[in-house]
């Protein structure tokens, strides 16, 4: 069984700590645990991981938010794929900060990342981890919101979240989509 998992977000320093790359951040923690790095290829950062007898490539698009579609698009293809086995990681406004769903299929909810996935993967049908930032912003601000820093007190909560956020990946590959959300989602 192979599973393509995306971390959203933007390439580039500017970026790296902002709540619309908290996919990014994901994405490294389980990387990192897994012992292995990502390489700059073909549209995406790539790496490859093992999970209990699972296969794992794991993709942080260098294509920027918008775009991102066009990588998973290319990488479902390459690696031959279900829609079903993608797993998107992505920062999400309609959740409060801390709190994390996994979805099994969706619509994008305004999300320029998701919408471009749709778009170019032919719908709506894969699963997603849902990382709360909140909507703390004034009306009209948030594209400032998203593309800032999570603010101290969320950042000390941030390392327990994206630990817990790889468990949730963890559990997606070993006993699918219902059970880890009985068991993760609250």
């Amino acid at each position: 069984m192979k599973y393509l998992i995306v971390g959203l977000g933007n390439i580039g320093p500017e970026y790296a700590d902002t709540r619309h790359n908290i996919g990014f951040m994901i994405a490294n923690e389980l990387v990192k645990k897994a012992g292995t790095s990502f390489s700059n290829l073909r549209l995406a950062y790539y790496a490859e991981l093992n999970h209990r007898g699972k296969k794992l490539h794991v993709i942080k698009p260098t294509t920027f938010m918008n775009l991102s579609g066009k990588a998973v698009n290319y990488w479902m293809h390459e690696l031959k794929i279900p829609i079903e086995n993608i797993l998107v990681l992505v920062d999400d406004l309609a959740i409060p900060f801390g709190a994390i769903r996994l979805k099994p299929k969706g619509s994008s909810a305004g999300h320029n990342g998701l919408k471009s996935i749709e778009a170019l993967v032919g719908g709506q049908n894969y699963p997603r981890l849902r990382f709360g930032i909140g909507a703390d912003f004034p009306r009209g601000r948030q594209i400032d919101y998203v593309l800032s820093p999570f603010d101290d007190e969320e950042q000390a909560a941030l390392p327990a979240l994206i630990g817990r956020s790889v468990e949730m990946i963890e559990s997606f590959v070993s006993v699918g989509t219902e059970l880890t959300m009985t068991r993760f989602n609250k």
